[in-house]
């Protein structure tokens, strides 16, 4: 049996089965609503209830008050309904966002490569193809690990039936340590997917700066292939940050694409290269490598982070130092078991600032 949810201000309906929470209906059903954790943890996704019967769930008590449960607010992540219901929203919905429906997939892993000491190449060719937006990420369930855990896609849209993935070892993290130590070509994997509000805003002016650390790569791979494959005559830089040489992974590819495109430069920086004689790049963090390419200026950018909140931080300080500000930034901000973060509520968290 199903209920019908009405989400106000937008006017959109969406078919909610019994069992199922307000969130995943209206994912899969390719309506928008804003959350992070997905674990009733966070208070992204809350809601007013305006009329009909919902089920609270599993909300914490810290991200939903007991003064909010009392005024009807609930967690679109946790809810369940029991009628017809109407709920209110805090939806910015953005114009360049696509909203394609979350869909259940059947991978078969096709590769894994090793991209540098720490990070993996998982190469995934799907039962379908996928519809998605360059930036967004997936939701894949692994043997033995509690609950799904999110990856960012590197592959462009237009390769879609077999998708690449970027894993960094995390130090503690069930799934990194299972896919690092255990996945193997010809393993079959359950995974869902598109997720996320990370991708190029086509429609707003503006160059475009990509800073990238560690696997957060994966997210600005996918934007840039997919611009260049699609002709787009911005300007666009690339920053990519590692500690040394061995962790600056696929530069080749980036430093090939330079070659072939006016548009496009790339600018890797080594935070960890004191004693390399070999490094003739950029020495220091990659926040400090955007400075120093920029002059400090970034005015009249669009700018998109992905990486390790630390990097981000310094990032958006950067950033807002040289004129760049909140409506010109866009993130993808990891966090981990390294970072803090519960085992079981990891997840990734796509927001703007």
């Amino acid at each position: 049996m199903s209920h019908t949810v009405t989400i106000e201000p937008t006017g959109d309906q969406i078919d909610v089965e019994d069992g199922q929470t307000i969130l995943q209906a209206a994912l899969r059903q390719g309506v928008w609503l804003p959350f992070a954790c997905g674990h009733g943890t966070c208070a992204t996704c809350k809601v007013q209830v305006v009329d009909g019967d919902v089920d609270v769930g599993d909300a914490s008590p810290f991200a939903l008050m007991d003064v909010e449960r009392a005024e009807g607010k609930v967690l679109a992540c946790c809810a369940t309904v029991e009628s017809d219901v109407t709920i209110e929203a805090d939806i910015d919905v953005d114009p360049d966002f696509e909203g394609h429906a979350v869909e259940d997939y059947v991978a078969t892993v096709t590769d894994i490569v090793d991209l540098s000491p720490t990070i993996k190449g998982v190469h995934l060719k799907l039962d379908r193809a996928m519809t998605f937006q360059a930036g967004q990420y997936i939701n894949i369930e692994l043997p033995g690990v509690d609950g799904p855990r999110a990856f960012s896609l590197a592959n462009p849209p237009g390769r879609a039936d077999e998708v690449e993935l970027h894993v960094r070892l995390v130090d503690g993290g069930a799934a990194t340590s299972h896919i690092h130590q255990q996945l193997k070509a010809g393993d079959e994997l359950s995974l869902s997917g598109p997720y996320g509000q990370f991708f190029v805003r086509s429609s707003q002016p503006g160059d475009l700066i990509f800073i990238a650390g560690g696997s957060g790569l994966s997210s600005p791979q996918s934007m840039i292939l997919d611009l260049l494959e699609q002709n787009d005559d911005r300007n666009m830089v690339l920053f990519q940050g590692a500690r040394n040489q061995s962790e600056l992974y696929n530069r080749e590819l980036f430093e090939a694409l330079a070659r072939d495109h006016d548009n496009f430069t790339y600018v890797p920086a080594l935070s960890d290269a004191a004693d390399d004689e070999t490094w003739q790049g950029f020495r220091g963090y990659v926040h400090e490598a955007a400075k120093a390419h920029f002059d400090g200026r970034f005015a009249g950018n669009k700018a998109y982070l992905c990486g390790p909140p630390p990097m981000i931080d310094s990032a958006i300080t950067a950033l807002m130092q040289g004129r760049l500000f909140e409506r010109d930034i866009f993130m993808e901000r990891f966090l981990t078991a390294a970072d803090g973060a519960e085992d079981s509520q990891r997840s990734a968290l796509f927001k703007k600032i």
